[in-house]
């Protein structure tokens, strides 16, 4: 047993404040007497952040046991609860509140303990970092110091010891062949493994996947398939199974796309059934892969340690440093950095860590070679299976670097989100926010802003030097950026003293939109909205001033891709493999910048003129507790997956797209419509697999009657007694912020002196995917969210038994749905879209075929129309508050029940569906 540490500890839940003294005597305490004891002493706590929170007390810090753990155990995960931690270093887990400052002593001690073991596998690099972090006074270094011995060789610098990744000749085109059916079967019984159960309807699912892989007739027109998979259908194993067989045989690469990280870690666990974590001569064959900005970027990362950052944010700089040396892929966002690194040091310490603005020098990186994104990207160019997200797929389809990367065979997993993807990604949006960054990329550091910014004169220097014609466009793009926003914007445009054209522009959206919005969002401190349509004179006038400005940007920056095209052609003796690759990336940078410009003045140019009905455009001041944030003028697609069919499909040889809530109940009319197919006239596949799952017996759905609308307390108590009666393993799912954050305030200490915790986004300092693992952690927990939390939340078992939802997901009604909405088919559109929501909130319940519970709606106003989007065969109840309670208590029996109270009747639409 490990020899606790004798300082003091502190620990703070909603239930109330624990201080226990070096001596090891435990007391409670108030607020206030927890607030002072921390001042006085650096004392012990687990998730500073979150204690501070709980505390009320912003500035509240001490020895944080997280941060001791991402030191010495780097690139390790460990849920930031008490029962994590304590799981974590096998201990016993505290038994209530008053027992956890015990373990934070006792975990202290033990992590100290192995600091000395000659089983460290980290221990690498340990001393080197201890001595930085000494300099910087980072509250662990002299406590850690006498525990790690100095190396008797010098440790090399993590720039040093960092592998560098190979060249590697670019593969073939991928063989044209067919998949025999009893082929994708057999493989699919060696993926399943022996014994297990041989589901017919992944079978079918899994021959249906099998024929995207088909070779294609006609150019332009792909194999594209609909495959609804209920859940519980083993779509994965389902469609990796053809997959594997055809990336093989014809030496190809497929691309799974989803929508959420969670899905990504699940495939590629699901993904070495089928494929070995490396070949033999080293290389991986399944290779994850997302946009630059969740990579460590090598160069902030020196610029960080060197001076770059300062305080609190250099401290967090060096413990990536540590965990860069172990990580897996560099990947910091979703991959092995634990996700609540970040958020213990409360500024964007992370992000400020990646290529956020895309700044990449590319070869002329002093770390080029052992840089994590340009790993991931020539790894995925030899890959078989390429593990990415919608938006990264479809950004690779518009504007890859290298054509012959681009995805053609691509299965869209979570296919109900791809239209939302779309809409994003073939956005247009000038705005404040989006403007100054672009300045930023030009021009670089202004004043004395420090950081690593470096502008195009920085970037392409030798160039300039070497080509006149370049070097006069660089510096005309950098003088013609002079008139962009810059810092201090948002103040001017308040004080009515913009600068430049493109603030006169911005200054006049701010003033119409506050003069038309007819939201409520103004009182009510949300963002506000206008059409861009009849607009005055004078706001016409600025945008024409502001479209010349933004083409005389476009216009050097053409001018410079040519001549860095004409020198590549014609290469001087000075242009290496490095300066070719980084005049290569420049261009890239480039051609993204300069469509970026002529989107933006293709918008400003229909200011004033007809509409075009394939777009919707509205003014925008977007706010956040009645701040201003940014303003600008926004461009949609009316259906944006019209570009996608263009950019995505039609080049693509073949495209699934699949999820369990692709269709609206038996209609297929929507899905195909929403896929994009009809735009390149191409008839899709169409394959549906009901779930496995005794929704009947193993779920219920309840419609409490008896909470009005806009009643805060009694939603707050209905929350309360429905997380009571379920004992927790509540998910609570919101459509507003504000009252997400209203219930919690109201509930969460009467629920954890019960021993309940209860959790929620936007509330703790906490990103969401480590509340989800603490949710998924604790039986007892319960987690309050929004729209995040009802997509991608996978959590079987008995932490999640119970899912409550305020009320029914009505759309936001903005311009842009407004539009949509007229022409979907009016309420048809909305009920499509509610629906859709619903039916994904109720499959975050029963996860596996064991899970059982109740989806509740703390809503009257619950149409009979919306009840399809549920499983056929679950029950539905109208019912009281206290009926429901009562349900919820007993637990889903397992045996399909009628209602035994006469007060309780089902839905006279829901039986049948």
């Amino acid at each position: 047993m490990p020899q606790p540490l004798p300082l003091a500890a502190l620990h703070a839940s909603h239930a109330g404040t624990w201080l226990r003294d070096a001596n090891g005597n435990t007391r409670g305490l108030s607020k206030g007497e927890a607030i002072m004891a921390a001042a006085d002493t650096p004392a012990l706590m687990l998730n500073a952040p979150l204690v501070a929170t709980r505390l009320g007390y912003p500035d509240l810090s001490g020895l944080d046991l997280l941060e001791l753990f991402a030191f010495v155990f780097p690139a390790r995960f460990c849920v930031p609860t008490p029962k994590g931690l304590a799981d974590a270093l096998e201990l016993d887990e505290p038994t209530s509140d008053d027992t956890v400052p015990a373990l934070l002593q006792l975990a202290a001690g033990k992590i100290l303990e192995h600091c000395e073991s000659e089983e460290w596998a980290e221990r690498d690099g340990a001393w080197s970092s201890l001595q930085s972090l000494t300099k910087m006074r980072w509250p662990w270094a002299q406590i850690l110091a006498p525990h790690i011995r100095r190396p008797e060789r010098a440790e090399k610098w993590l720039f040093a010891k960092l592998p560098e990744w190979e060249e590697t000749p670019e593969r073939p085109q991928p063989a044209q062949i067919s998949i025999p059916d009893d082929t994708i079967e057999a493989q699919l019984d060696h993926l399943t493994g022996d014994g297990a159960e041989r589901r017919q309807g992944q079978r079918d699912y899994a021959k249906a996947a099998g024929k995207v892989f088909e070779p294609r007739d006609k150019r332009d027109m792909p194999h594209v398939l609909l495959a609804q998979a209920g859940t519980g259908i083993g779509k994965t194993l389902g469609y990796l199974a053809p997959a594997s067989l055809w990336s093989n045989a014809a030496r190809g690469t497929v691309w799974v796309s989803t929508f959420t990280k969670n899905l990504q870690r699940q495939l590629r666990s699901e993904s070495r059934r089928a494929w070995p974590e490396q070949r033999p001569d080293g290389s991986r064959p399944v290779v994850v892969r997302k946009g630059r900005e969740n990579y460590l970027c090598l160069l902030n990362l020196e610029d960080a340690m060197q001076g770059g950052f300062g305080g609190r944010p250099a401290i967090l700089a060096q413990l990536v440093a540590r965990w860069a040396s172990f990580s897996r892929d560099g990947d910091m966002i979703g991959g092995d950095l634990p996700g609540w690194l970040g958020t213990l040091f409360r500024k964007r310490g992370i992000s400020a860590l990646t290529d956020q603005r895309g700044e990449c020098v590319y070869a002329g990186c002093p770390h080029y070679r052992k840089c994590f994104i340009e790993r991931s990207a020539r790894a995925s160019a030899q890959a078989d299976l390429v593990i990415a997200n919608h938006a990264l797929v479809m950004v690779n389809a518009a504007r890859g670097r290298d054509h012959a990367q681009r995805p053609s065979r691509i299965i869209f997993d979570e296919g109900h989100h791809v239209m939302q993807a779309a809409d994003s990604t073939f956005a247009a949006a000038l705005t404040g926010q989006e403007t100054i960054e672009l300045r930023r990329w030009i021009i670089g550091p202004e004043r004395k802003n420090k950081g690593r910014r470096r502008g195009l004169a920085a970037r392409l220097a030798d160039v300039a030097s070497y080509d006149e014609a370049g070097g006069e466009a660089v510096e005309a793009a950098i003088k013609a950026a002079q008139t962009l926003p810059s810092d201090g914007w948002l103040q001017r445009l308040n004080d009515n003293e913009p600068w430049g054209p493109v603030e006169s522009l911005l200054a006049a959206v701010r003033s119409l939109t506050y003069a038309r919005d007819e939201s409520g969002g103004q009182e009510a401190g949300y963002g506000i909205e206008t059409e861009a349509a009849q607009l005055p004179g004078n706001f016409v006038e600025l945008a024409g001033q502001a479209e010349s400005a933004l083409a005389a940007i476009r216009h050097p920056l053409i001018k410079l891709g040519v001549r860095l095209e004409s020198i590549i052609e014609d290469a001087p003796d000075w242009l290496d493999g490095q300066g070719r690759a980084r005049i290569e990336g420049a261009r890239h940078s480039l051609s993204w910048r300069v469509d970026l410009l002529a989107a933006w003045e293709s918008l400003l140019n229909r200011m004033g003129g007809p509409s075009d009905p394939e777009f919707v455009d509205w003014l925008s001041v977007e706010r956040s507790e009645a701040r201003e944030f940014d303003i600008g003028v926004h461009r949609r697609w009316l259906d944006p997956m019209k570009p996608f069919a263009k950019v995505v499909l039609e080049p693509s040889h073949g495209v699934m797209l699949t999820s369990a809530t692709l269709r609206d109940g038996e209609d297929w009319e929507s899905a195909v419509a929403a896929s994009g197919a009809p735009y390149i006239e191409v008839q899709p596949q169409l394959s549906s697999a009901e779930s496995p799952f005794d929704y009947a017996s193993r779920a219920e759905v309840l419609i409490v009657t008896d909470i009005k609308r806009g009643d805060l307390p009694a939603l707050a108590g209905g929350y309360a007694r429905m997380i009571e009666a379920a004992g927790g393993g509540v998910l609570g799912l919101f459509t507003a912020i504000k009252r997400l954050r209203a219930v919690h305030g109201r509930i969460a200490d009467r629920l954890a002196r019960g021993g309940l915790p209860l959790f929620a986004q936007h509330v703790d300092p906490i990103d969401t995917g480590t509340l989800v693992d603490i949710f998924r952690d604790d039986p007892r927990a319960s987690l309050l969210g929004t729209d995040a939390l009802r997509d991608g939340v996978d959590v079987p078992g008995e932490s999640l038994r119970c899912v409550v939802m305020e009320g029914v997901p009505w759309p936001k009604p903005s311009i842009l749905h407004r539009a949509r909405r007229a022409a979907g088919g009016g309420s048809a559109y909305d009920d499509r879209m509610i629906r859709a929501r619903l039916a994904q909130a109720f499959g975050r319940l029963i996860r596996s075929k064991d899970d059982k519970g109740h989806f509740v709606v703390l809503s009257a106003a619950f149409p009979s129309r919306l009840l399809s989007a549920f499983p056929p065969g679950t029950p539905v109840i109208r019912l009281t508050l206290d009926e429901a309670l009562q349900r919820v208590s007993e637990g889903v029996s397992g045996k399909a029940r009628q209602p035994e109270n006469p007060g309780i009747t089902l839905d006279e639409d829901s039986i049948p569906f």
